[in-house]
């Protein structure tokens, strides 16, 4: 029993609590478990990648689909008026 203490806790006006192990960032997953309780599970932050180098942040802008296939001109020609 002194392994799981029990812990209650109150909601404020926007309805957070407090949990005394919690860290900032930690996520929970919560389930309900009948009437009025929940069950809380900390979910496993994933590890941050290795950064990338400069050549490699060129390499993936260059490569990113979301940039322009055709010029300025053609823009213009294509969306006005004649």
């Amino acid at each position: 029993m002194w392994d799981n203490p029990t812990m209650t806790t109150t909601a404020d006006s926007k309805k957070r609590i407090v949990l005394s192990t919690a860290k900032p960032g930690d996520v929970f997953d919560v389930h309900r478990q009948g009437s009025g309780q929940f069950l809380l599970v900390r979910l496993a932050r994933p590890e941050p990648g290795a950064r990338m180098n400069r050549t490699q942040c060129l390499r993936a802008i260059s490569a990113a689909p979301l940039h322009p296939k055709m010029g300025w001109e053609m823009l213009k020609a294509l969306t006005r008026e004649p």
